[in-house]
């Protein structure tokens, strides 16, 4: 039995890292302009550090702190803790609210990128304004991806890293799921049969049915030439903003 015993009282051991690569990591992020990844925070520390480990006992240490160390847009950053963040709210520049049209594009665009401007007339059932889609590209939340494999080869867009930043997401695929928005009160009343929220990819690679946005002449050939539609900042109809 005292074997036995012994088997369940054996843990993981610690994994082992030089108390300097601790220092060395909170001062790169400290003194970021932008939050880092682990690659870059790896090439500063001492040989063999596993930044990992690392990265996940600076984040213990500064857990109940006024700052925390966390993980957006799958970089490391320091951020003032959340439950302290209105002490700070008076001093923080007032941001222009969005638009209702914008707010549901940049949800579309969000779940569903990469997407086209038709794509999100089609979701939402009205036109989008020019001004929506100026919006979200000038805040840097949406970018220009590429254009569709399809007669006119319309730009598609997607969302970038400062999206990630703003609204504190490790990762696209940490956007609220149906059961999530569902207990938020986002849906009321009975939703229609098969109703879903797909699960959201801003994979940096372009799509099989995306090509880059640089015109080519094989490009022109096999699908004509480029769509005439009005993209942001030219004049075009849509809803009021």
């Amino acid at each position: 039995m005292g074997e036995v015993a012994r088997l369940f009282e054996r843990t993981e051991a610690p994994v082992e890292f030089e108390p300097e690569a601790l220092r060395i990591a909170e001062a790169l992020v400290f003194a970021a302009a932008e939050p880092l990844d682990e690659a870059a925070i790896a090439s500063r520390l001492p040989e063999g550090s596993n930044v990992s480990a690392v990265m996940a006992e600076l984040q213990r240490r500064y857990a109940g702190r006024g700052v925390n160390l966390v993980r957006v847009a799958r970089k490391w950053a320091f951020r003032t803790a959340a439950d302290l963040a209105w002490l700070l709210s008076r001093d923080a520049k007032e941001q222009k609210k969005l638009s209702r049209a914008a707010t549901e594009t940049l949800a579309i665009i969000a779940y569903h990128q990469p997407v086209t401007r038709a794509d999100i007339e089609d979701i939402r059932g009205v036109a989008v304004s020019k001004g929506a889609l100026d919006v979200l590209m000038e805040t840097g939340w949406v970018r220009m991806r590429g254009r569709r494999k399809a007669p006119g080869r319309p730009i598609t867009y997607g969302t970038t890293q400062d999206f990630l930043l703003h609204f504190g997401l490790e990762s696209i695929g940490d956007l609220p799921g149906l059961d999530e928005l569902k207990g938020a009160g986002l849906f009321d009343g009975k939703l229609p049969p098969g109703f879903g929220v797909p699960a959201p990819s801003d994979d940096a690679a372009l799509a099989a049915d995306e090509d880059p946005l640089e015109e080519t002449a094989a490009v022109v050939e096999a699908y004509g030439p480029m769509d005439e539609a009005p993209e942001p900042g030219e004049s075009g109809q849509g809803e009021p903003e």
